[in-house]
């Protein structure tokens, strides 16, 4: 079992920043009263600043819920993966909410502009997470190194260190990448001051991530080393393979990867990850414990780092009073928001969970057609503040969640490595493709080999990906690569704003450049369609 260090942050205000546009995102150095020359002192000073830049994916902010290291949007709603859930899950065919709140309503209906708030604010967080990053870097060059005092043993650990930070700012930057196609870029090695950032192309973030990637592989720790809540080397091949699967997405068509993607999800496959054997357990509040498929998460207490984002939101937001809160270990929360459109329970062939025990939702009204009342589709109780024994984690104010949420999971790499396959890849086979399939199946049937399947073509492979990680934040990008997303041949309830649904422009496979930072930065321009 990996140590826990990790697990429980109880983030020190070391390094904050408040941020309003592009060109405060990246031009800034974070600061607050604390000096370089005392936060970055000795091996347990650099531990606690990388800590930091872990944290900024689970906190908003250094003073619990209410503060936030951003500006222009509230505190609640800044949350990275709060904000990164809602871009891809709303915007697909899995999920709707019944709020009202600023943003949401063009998520829904796939109708957003370059003004929506929550992009916005999706677009700083990843932002700040990579001058977060930054900083570290710079802090801990061989120079700066050089003058401090630390020996050889430490020094070797802080490269470690080093690596994991570049691996955080790579993967924010696969975000940007994935969502926005064309963000401002910038590196520790660029001047601190005010300017105006640069962007970079598409093309050339996937190329900078892939060599970003590479680079820092030898110095990761091997997988399955590193503290609990650490990247290590099966983290650094499971964001290469997830990139290589969608190439054609970010380089466009003729540009397929798919014998890397066949390669890297391989690696992953076969460094001792295995499937936990009760699919349910992986998004319980002791998820954190004897874990043997998550590769990398998300990580989150209940008492010592609250925050209304994270798993206490997508907990919360997909109950109600009226659903029995305690029974999903926050007795105080359960705010009505989120649930399923018909689209995702259709996928299972009884929504139950009798027989495919992936299917976890709350018997109700299986249609939407008023979006404003929550009790129209289905709620999914995926997630929850229980432990895999069933009991309530502890809890401040019965609201707030202690569960993990996987950026990587073993699962996701079979299937990889499936539709690489299928796809023209070398280096698999589709025998040994369907062998972990079939794991997938077995588990889901609750070791039975009844869903078991003996061929697969493309369209499983997109339906099993939606039984598997409904709710994990991968819709959207699946749908983008799949050519249903915009496509009219592909409809679900509200695309376009529509009951029936109906398809939409071909530019909404990125999201725009927030107005905001295309008005003050003259070094931006504006997706297309825009």
């Amino acid at each position: 079992m990996k140590n826990r260090y990790f697990k429980k942050i109880a983030l020190l205000a070391l390094v904050t920043a408040t941020l309003s546009s592009c060109t405060k995102d990246l031009d800034l150095r974070p600061t607050n009263d604390l000096t370089s020359e005392s936060a970055f002192t000795g091996l347990n000073g650099y531990k606690q600043v990388l800590a930091k830049v872990y944290g900024s994916y689970a906190l908003t902010g250094n003073s619990g819920p209410g503060s936030s290291d951003l500006g222009g949007i509230d505190a609640g709603t800044s949350d990275f993966l709060r904000l990164y859930w809602n871009a891809q899950e709303l915007t697909s065919d899995e999920a709707i909410c019944a709020w009202n709140d600023p943003g949401l309503p063009e998520l829904n209906f796939q109708t957003w502009t370059p003004g929506n708030v929550l992009l916005r604010g999706l677009y700083t967080r990843s932002l700040f997470q990579i001058t977060v990053a930054n900083e570290f870097l710079r802090e801990s060059t061989d120079d700066k190194l050089s003058g401090r005092g630390l020996s050889q043993a430490d020094l070797a650990e802080i490269k470690r260190f080093r690596a994991e930070a570049r691996f955080l700012r790579a993967f924010q930057y696969w975000v940007l990448m994935d969502l926005f196609g064309n963000p401002p870029f910038i590196t520790e090695n660029d001047a601190v001051g005010k300017f105006l950032p640069n962007q970079i192309k598409r093309a050339a973030l996937f190329t900078y991530i892939e060599t970003e990637l590479k680079a820092i592989e030898a110095d990761m720790a091997a997988p399955r080393t590193n503290e609990y809540g650490r990247a290590d080397q099966a983290a650094v091949w499971a964001l290469l393979a997830r990139m290589y699967l969608n190439a054609e997405v970010y380089l466009g068509a003729g540009n397929a990867k798919y014998t890397d993607a066949i390669t890297y999800s391989s690696r992953v496959i076969n460094a001792g990850y295995t499937l936990m054997p009760t699919f349910r357990n992986l998004f319980r509040a002791d998820n954190n414990v004897n874990n043997p498929e998550v590769i990398l998460s998300i990580n989150y207490d209940g008492i010592k780092s609250l925050n209304n984002g994270g798993t206490t939101f997508l907990i919360n937001s997909s109950i109600n009073a009226a659903m029995s809160p305690a029974t999903f270990g926050v007795p105080n929360g359960g705010w009505g928001g989120n649930r399923a459109k018909q689209t995702l329970p259709l996928l299972f062939d009884d929504r139950s969970g009798n027989t495919d025990r992936r299917a976890m939702f709350f018997d109700g009204k299986l249609n939407v057609d008023d979006v404003s009342a929550f009790t129209d589709g289905l709620a999914s109780t995926k997630f929850s503040n229980l432990t895999s024994a069933g009991v309530a984690a502890p809890s401040s104010n019965g609201t707030f969640a202690s569960t993990d949420f996987p950026l990587f999971r073993l699962a996701e790499m079979f299937l990889i490595y499936a539709e690489a396959v299928k796809r023209g890849g070398s280096g698999g086979t589709e025998a040994q493709a369907i062998t972990y399939l079939n794991r997938l199946r077995t588990r889901a049937y609750n070791g039975s080999t009844a869903g078991n399947i003996t061929s697969y073509n493309l369209d499983y492979i997109l339906a099993e990906k939606g039984r598997e990680f409904y709710w994990e934040a991968h819709r959207r990008t699946d749908l983008i690569r799949f050519q249903k997303y915009t496509s009219d041949a592909y409809l679900w309830p509200f695309k376009g704003g529509v009951k029936a649904g109906k398809g939409l422009e071909s530019f909404r496979t990125i999201f725009p450049i927030p107005s905001a930072d295309v008005i003050a930065n003259p070094n931006l321009i504006q997706n297309t369609g825009y």
